[in-house]
């Protein structure tokens, strides 16, 4: 009876170690299974971010940028020019025909004109010309510089007589209209006025106007039934846009019009002739480029 336990205790044994084994082959082949599967999930996962991180900025760099680089690259240098003063100014050309009239007693605007920061106007470099003129003979006056009160006293009206030269130049700062003004009598009058804060610059007497030229003016002036602010209803009527520049004087068939220049939303020009008599558009014409 003694010699058959030891059997059954080693049959036992083995048993549990079996049992133990397989256990152990059991959790090893799971945690393989489970390794492989998050190995697998963080692949995927990894590539698709990647993929998408360069997708992303694509997408949204190439719409934002290209509509507005090829817009700008499709404006010529004039419409670019329109765009940017229109921009900048502040003040329509009714608000400035009713500024300019108001600056001449009894005065009638007989043209208008929006011009950028230093654009010529030949009215006004006579008219800043004719002070340095006048300051010229106090530069003749030096000699008298040599007695020391004299001279010292020279400078200030040199400075004082650069002073009106001085006065035109603010213009160049900004956008500006340019008025001519018709008094009663005919005599023109150069009126510039501040096109973003819409006070007047300056208003001057165009010089050298003899009788024959102020009669023909006012002539004109009577004649022209239709107010600037007529015409460019017409005009604008005609073609859509922003009114840039009015100009009261006979066309090729000596007929006294308008002529009205009206930039669209493409900034393209169109001048349109208006007849000043009776309101009718006879002509138009569009600028392109």
């Amino acid at each position: 009876m003694t010699c058959d336990s030891p059997p059954k205790t080693t049959g036992f044994l083995r048993t549990q170690r079996l049992r133990a084994v397989g256990a152990a082959g059991v959790l090893l082949a799971a945690a393989l299974l489970t390794g492989c599967g998050q190995d697998s999930g963080d692949t995927s996962t990894d590539t698709a971010t990647s993929e998408a991180a360069r997708a992303v900025p694509e997408r949204t760099t190439t719409p934002t940028n290209s509509p507005s680089a090829s817009a700008t690259a499709a404006l010529t240098k004039d419409q670019k020019d329109r765009k940017t003063l229109l921009d900048s100014t502040k003040i329509t050309f009714d608000k400035a025909v009713t500024t300019a009239e108001g600056a001449v007693s009894g005065g009638k605007v007989i043209e208008l004109d929006l011009r950028g920061p230093g654009e010529s106007d030949d009215d006004t470099d006579r008219e800043s010309a004719s002070p340095t003129a006048t300051a010229s003979p106090t530069g003749t006056a030096s000699p008298t510089a040599t007695a020391s009160p004299t001279g010292t006293a020279s400078p200030s009206p040199t400075a004082t007589a650069a002073s009106p030269t001085g006065s035109a130049s603010p213009a160049a700062t900004g956008p500006e209209w340019v008025a001519t003004v018709a008094a009663k009598d005919g005599t023109e009058h150069t009126v510039r006025i501040d096109a973003v804060s819409g006070k007047v610059i300056k208003s001057t007497e165009a010089p050298d106007q003899d009788a024959g030229e102020k009669s023909r003016t006012a002539d004109q002036v009577t004649q022209a039934k239709q107010t600037p602010q007529q015409a460019a209803k017409a005009a604008t009527a005609k073609k859509k846009g922003t009114v840039t520049s009015l100009d009261l004087d006979d066309n090729d068939k000596n007929v006294l019009v308008w002529s009205v220049d009206v930039v669209d939303k493409n900034w393209n020009k169109t001048t349109v002739d208006v007849d000043a008599a009776t309101g009718a558009v006879t002509s138009e014409e569009t600028q392109t480029d």
